[in-house]
């Protein structure tokens, strides 16, 4: 392993064996302490970040069914839902009241709507000045499939209807066997990459995720990691990683078999190893959302330089019994106890 650390330590780039070396052997103090190094010479000031944004979910009406999920509901369910122009324009001017910059705007895979009713919703939305994070990459495969047009041209119109960005949600792990067991209906691992690749190309930046904790092993994490490299190093699209750990309770996945919520411990070993291998994306997030603030905090030694969002509303992880809040007050308290200086920033990481 020394070689390995050696690697690291000069500044060079590890490989997936060096990758697989470093979550077999190295101790949590080690992972910690070659991610910070890491952190430290891609941000030399001891910044963290943070955005005011809003998770706003236009749908919950999903014909996915991914088995990891605790929110959608079947189309043919009566509690399911489609946001209202008032509802939506309610949000957002909540949003702005509170100093958010940005939406997040994800929803189910619906069956029933055509891209019109997307584009018209993005030009409704733009007439508040807000930007619009929206659309993961399972979505644009959706409206491709739906519309009969192939993804470019997706996703030239929604651009053009006023999507700023896309996230980098519906990743889970990018490896083929996991997605075919855990959400078949979903895109593929391939699909997911270009659908990326594509809004890189075409000017949006994004950012990536990873759900990890669930059927995957580490190889599959590996694999995921990767793919991600891979393509920043052909496009330099991403600003920011996103891990996070699967949250079991409720779901249909974990109702089918015994699986361990993802420990503290498992979790800044992760984010760490996230740190160490994805040396080409600039930004690393912690995940307070799904461990709390506490070990929120302790992420900023492992690895992450964003605190993500205040995420004002968030219905997926609580719909798994997952409950966090953060003001923005509590992240700029939080991140100055750790001993760093709190930054708000734009999804570009410009700082606001």
């Amino acid at each position: 392993m020394h070689g390995t650390i050696a690697k690291i330590e000069a500044g060079e780039r590890i490989d997936g064996s060096d990758f697989l070396r470093l979550a077999r052997e190295a101790s949590l103090h080690q992972l910690g302490f070659l991610a910070g190094a890491v952190r430290q010479r891609l941000h030399p000031e001891p910044v963290v970040t943070y955005v005011i944004d809003r998770n706003i979910n236009y749908t919950d009406i999903c014909i996915s069914a991914c088995k990891f999920c605790a929110f959608f509901k079947a189309p043919e369910d009566p509690a399911g839902q489609v946001l209202t122009r008032e509802e939506l324009a309610e949000k957002i001017r909540e949003t702005q009241a509170l100093g958010g910059t940005q939406i997040l705007l994800q929803g189910g895979l619906h069956p029933d709507k055509p891209l019109e009713f997307y584009e018209e919703m993005l030009r409704f939305m733009k007439t508040t000045g807000i930007h619009i994070h929206g659309f993961s990459p399972p979505e644009i495969h959706h409206f491709s499939q739906l519309s009969g047009l192939p993804v470019t041209k997706v996703l030239k119109r929604l651009i053009a209807a006023g999507l700023d960005s896309i996230p980098g949600g519906g990743a889970e792990i990018l490896c083929d066997r996991v997605r075919e067991e855990t959400a078949p209906k979903k895109c593929s691992a391939d699909q997911w990459i270009a659908i990326m690749e594509g809004a890189h190309c075409l000017g949006l930046r994004t950012t990536a995720t990873m759900m990890f904790g669930h059927i995957e092993t580490l190889e599959e994490r590996l694999e995921h990691l990767q793919r991600v490299r891979d393509l920043q190093d052909r496009t330099g699209g991403f600003t920011a990683f996103i891990p996070w750990p699967f949250q079991p309770d409720h779901t249909p996945l974990a109702a089918a078999r015994t699986i361990e919520k993802t420990t503290a411990i498992s979790y800044l070993r992760m984010l760490a190893l996230s740190r160490l291998f994805l040396d080409n994306v600039r930004n690393i997030q912690a995940s307070w959302v799904t461990q709390g603030p506490k070990i929120a905090q302790l992420s900023l030694f492992f690895g992450a330089n964003d605190f993500g969002s205040t995420m004002i509303e968030e219905n997926v992880v609580a719909a798994a019994g997952v409950n966090f809040r953060l003001s923005e007050q509590e992240i700029r308290r939080l991140v100055s106890d750790a001993g760093f200086q709190p930054q708000q920033r734009l999804m570009d990481y410009t700082p606001v």
